[in-house]
């Protein structure tokens, strides 16, 4: 049975146990509840914090575990990511005071930054780097109570930082997302290998949807030509001579406009259904 670390809270929580649920994984996550076996699947999920999870994964004591790129870069973990899974993505960003005279991240070399990304902020600028106040959180009022000089923190909307009279300077800093890690020994594990065709099989099942249309023999080619597939798209003669029935894997972002453009087209009986899984 090997073991899997998810997040216990957070925005990477929720996101995580429902793509696993959706590979077909059985999950109960009470309030206190910290564990939950899936014997079916040879599967024991542990709920952890998601800064914690690349020490459990890194030291062997997890197997696998999903947690965000910049937790793993932060922890310096050996731990191995395996895939990275579309969800929880977000940049850190330096931000100043509103009426301060920096405006370069250059010019933050010699000044103090708050922050929960030590490790991040450091490789980011190197040497000479800027002295730097470890914070567990709330780091934008670091700089109000004279602490800090800058922050750099992970930024959504931007809100809380306006709301501290910040405003951000410069590029990212960092950019993360959720990934799936685990450890340097185990990634070839039957079981592991099971799980990330899982997830892959669902990464692209939400990212494509399966197209299907009727269309005369002379406009065939074009059709084929709005919808060719990921390799070609399967076309079948009809009972009526001169038709053809068509299907194929159409990017979900493109599906509707690939709609509307073999409806002009001529096409008939045009149907869009969505993927529940899907090995490529």
């Amino acid at each position: 049975m090997i073991k899997i670390a998810l997040p216990n809270k957070g925005m990477l929580c929720e996101p995580a146990m429902d793509l696993f649920k959706a590979c077909g994984y059985k999950i109960t996550k009470g309030q206190k509840k910290l564990s939950s076996s899936d014997p079916d699947s040879g599967v024991e999920f542990f709920f952890l914090r998601p800064d914690d999870i690349p020490m459990y994964v890194g030291k062997g004591i997890i197997d696998v575990g999903v947690t965000g790129i910049d937790f793993e870069a932060e922890a310096g973990s050996p731990c191995k990511k395996v895939l990275d899974l579309g969800f929880g993505k977000s940049k850190h960003f330096a931000a100043v005071p509103n009426k301060s005279p920096i405006d370069s991240l250059e010019q933050l070399r010699n000044k103090r930054i708050a922050t929960s990304y030590p490790a991040i902020v450091k490789n980011f600028f190197g040497s000479p780097c800027p002295e730097i106040i470890p914070l567990t959180g709330a780091v934008e009022i670091s700089v109000s109570l004279g602490v800090a000089d800058a922050v750099v923190d992970v930024v959504e909307t931007g809100t809380t930082l306006k709301q501290a009279g910040l405003r951000i300077l410069g590029e990212s800093l960092f950019s993360s997302q959720a990934a799936l890690f685990s450890h340097p020994g185990r990634g070839s594990l039957p079981d592991i290998l099971t799980l990330r065709k899982r997830l892959e099989g669902k990464l692209v099942a939400m990212s494509w949807m399966m197209i299907e249309y009727d269309v005369h023999a002379e406009l065939l080619e074009k059709a084929c030509a709005i919808t060719p597939g990921l390799s070609s798209p399967t076309v079948s003669p009809l009972y009526q001579k001169e038709w053809f029935a068509v299907k194929a894997m159409v990017k979900r972002v493109e599906s509707n406009l690939i709609m509307d453009n073999l409806a002009d087209l001529g096409c008939k009986g045009i149907l869009l259904t969505a993927i529940e899984s899907a090995r490529i």
